[in-house]
């Protein structure tokens, strides 16, 4: 499910010294405690709760459910924003309490639904407001108009598969001719790797593990990822989303040795090529005795290390993606877009790992703050 249909309201709707260092802006999820690797139906899961300061679906559940669907659609020009939205938010709680009978009977499990709206709809809101800012183009991309940008971001995650086609058409039914779709995406992240102490991670398509380091905790996150600010935003944060495909067979045809150098990090463990342990942070000055640097010039954590690029932490929860071609879906969330725009301006002109990726679709969202019974979604930003 890559493609966007032509039919837009008959297709199921939805859809960084280290948060970019670990792996970058390529992949992973941030994940809290390590989980032993259990298939979909034997693994326990709880609900999330769909209301509160902040939306389900970014740092809640830990770890991360293992599937996605993500849909980008556009606001058809008759449709007003906020009516919508409350709507949208309504349906999120009647289907993850399981209530509601568009779920065909299915137990809603950790299903979470996450919304965001793009700068279009937030410059019609107030053009001061973050989120107001597309995202500008980078190399290494090859996308097409419909794959550019958008409205409205639907992303569904859970740990049945089955929950995601089945929410998505709820949604579209909600939604009906009021959207317009753009692409859709869905994906799969592997088992965790542990990482250190209460903290565990996946591996990317590359074979490396991913989200090593991020806004973990909560003055972290309060820090990087949430949007304090101006109200009608306060207790959000801003989505980047970024679909590529990666060159597996050239990347594989290094050696361990080679991939690691395009990383700066041990394949099998994720330790920095500087020495330590998985979490520690990479020392960019140490060498050889003969002088060489021991995690190189063009290594990925180095290029994107925010305290060389000058920026904060992201928060990943990215995607393994094989259709249509194997790549993943890169998603970000931080407070400032600068995070992610002047991270990747850095990247850019000599990060190794690029060489390796392609951006077929880029957007970028304001998701929205948290809602409940008394303040629909979107309420305060569309009055």
């Amino acid at each position: 499910m890559s493609r966007a249909d032509s039919h837009p309201s008959r297709r199921a709707f939805i859809g960084a010294t280290g948060a970019v260092a670990a792996t970058g802006l390529t992949a992973g999820c941030e994940s809290h405690a390590a989980q032993p690797s259990q298939s979909p139906s034997s693994a326990p899961t709880h609900p999330v709760p769909p209301t509160g300061r902040h939306q389900a679906g970014i740092t809640l559940p830990q770890p991360a459910q293992p599937n996605l669907l993500a849909v980008v659609a556009d606001l058809a020009d008759t449709a007003a924003a906020g009516p919508l939205l409350a709507e949208l938010g309504d349906a999120i709680r009647t289907l993850t309490a399981g209530t509601d009978p568009r779920l065909l009977g299915l137990p809603p499990g950790d299903l979470t639904v996450t919304i965001g709206v793009g700068p279009r709809l937030v410059r019609m809101a107030d053009p001061s407001l973050p989120g107001a800012t597309d995202l500008p183009r980078f190399s290494r991309e090859q996308i097409t108009p419909k794959a550019r940008g958008g409205d409205l971001l639907i992303q569904i995650c859970a740990s049945d598969p089955l929950l995601l086609p089945v929410a998505a058409a709820a949604l579209l039914a909600q939604a009906g001719d009021r959207i317009r779709e753009r692409w859709r995406q869905s994906g799969r992240r592997g088992p965790n790797t542990p990482v250190s102490q209460g903290l565990s991670a996946p591996r990317n398509p590359l074979g490396f593990i991913d989200g090593i380091v991020g806004p973990h905790t909560t003055a972290e996150q309060q820090r990087h990822l949430w949007l304090t600010g101006p109200a009608p935003v306060a207790g959000g944060t801003l989505a980047v989303v970024r679909r590529m495909e990666l060159d597996l067979p050239r990347f594989a045809a290094l050696s361990v040795a080679d991939q690691e150098a395009v990383f700066g990090r041990r394949r099998a463990t994720g330790v920095p090529l500087s020495g330590g342990t998985t979490a520690s942070d990479p020392n960019l000055g140490a060498k050889t005795p003969d002088g060489r640097y021991l995690i190189p010039a063009n290594a990925h954590v180095r290029r994107a290390n925010p305290n060389v690029v000058g920026v904060g932490l992201m928060l990943r929860r990215s995607y393994n993606t094989d259709d249509p071609a194997p790549g993943l879906l890169f998603i970000s969330f931080q407070n400032d877009i600068r995070t992610f725009t002047n991270t990747l301006t850095h990247m850019d002109d000599s990060d190794a790992l690029l060489q390796f990726t392609t951006t077929t679709a880029s957007a970028t969202f304001l998701i929205l703050p948290g809602f409940d019974h008394q303040h629909p979604l979107g309420a305060r930003t569309f009055h």
